[in-house]
């Protein structure tokens, strides 16, 4: 991984093999759930990535300021929410449908603040998609699973804003490591408490580690390449197709067969992502998402 940090990395298969790697690792995700639960899944992925983290970026825990650690301790409480809250979406409703109702928190915040007519085009492109996933549409979804997508999406935003004021006062990747660590505080009682640790095998930790990998270490390493050789607004838009590429991954991985409605939903709420994105006076880009 470390010589994709090179610049002779091309920046557009950088952002597209980390949307694939993410929505790999959540395919893999998937197939750990009937073993040890949503939450253990969670725990995994979160506390490896953390250990991977740690021994990568060495962060100088006992050198941080009070003001950094009250940085980073609720972005990582806002990062262990978004991903626990996402397994759990994922335990009830497609991949596809998961990230494509996550995917209304990003969209909140480059709304916030707009006072232009044409974003009202971008909120009503996005509303219809989620209309159309709606239980009382008939989409034969779970309606907790979607309450559940549409908490993460706003955990996600919460985590976009907060990192931030992380990137202001910790430097280069000791952010992302530190609140990692807090980002596991919050998800391990639950997967303790569930229970599916009980069934841990070798091969489930291989698992879990390719999972960490594949969610995290590999598409932060990618995206931080791409962000240095693209403008925010361009690795955005990129990352705009993130839940057409979920529901593919879930139709080839994990045979995840979405209805026309559904597809016409991800299509609509990709096309709000990037319309928002290509029209904003300023674009925030998020690395490492759920």
């Amino acid at each position: 991984m470390a010589s994709l940090s090179s610049r002779s990395f091309p920046p557009v298969p950088s952002v597209l093999l980390a949307i694939v790697s993410v929505q790999g690792g959540a395919a893999i995700a998937k197939g750990l759930f009937p073993v040890v639960g949503a939450a253990g899944t969670a725990g995994l992925r979160i506390g490896i990535s953390a250990l991977i983290l740690l021994v990568a970026v060495r962060p100088r825990l006992g050198q941080l300021r009070a003001a950094q650690w009250r940085a980073v301790a609720p972005y990582g409480v806002a990062l262990g929410c978004m991903n626990f809250l996402f397994y759990c979406a994922l335990a009830r409703i497609p991949l596809g449908l998961g990230v494509t109702l996550e995917f209304v928190g990003p969209l909140a915040v480059a709304m916030v603040g707009s006072r232009r007519g044409l974003d009202v085009l971008w909120v009503v492109l996005a509303g219809a998609g989620i209309a159309l996933l709606a239980p009382w549409s008939g989409s034969g979804l779970d309606p907790l699973g979607i309450l559940f997508a549409l908490l993460a999406g706003g955990a996600w935003a919460v985590y976009i804003v907060l990192g931030g004021r992380v990137a202001e006062v910790l430097p280069g990747t000791q952010g992302v490591a530190v609140g990692m660590v807090f980002a596991s505080l919050v998800i391990l009682p639950f997967s303790v408490a569930a229970g599916g640790y009980a069934a841990l095998t070798p091969r489930l930790l291989v698992a879990g580690t390719a999972l960490a990998i594949l969610s995290s270490a590999l598409p932060f390493t990618l995206e931080m390449n791409a962000l240095k050789q693209l403008s925010s607004r361009t690795f955005s838009i990129l990352m705009s197709l993130e839940p057409a590429a979920a529901a593919l991954c879930g139709l080839l991985f994990l045979h995840e067969r979405l209805t026309p409605p559904q597809w016409l939903a991800v299509g609509l709420v990709a096309a709000a992502s990037a319309g928002a994105t290509l029209t904003a006076r300023q674009v925030a880009p998020s690395v490492g998402g759920e």
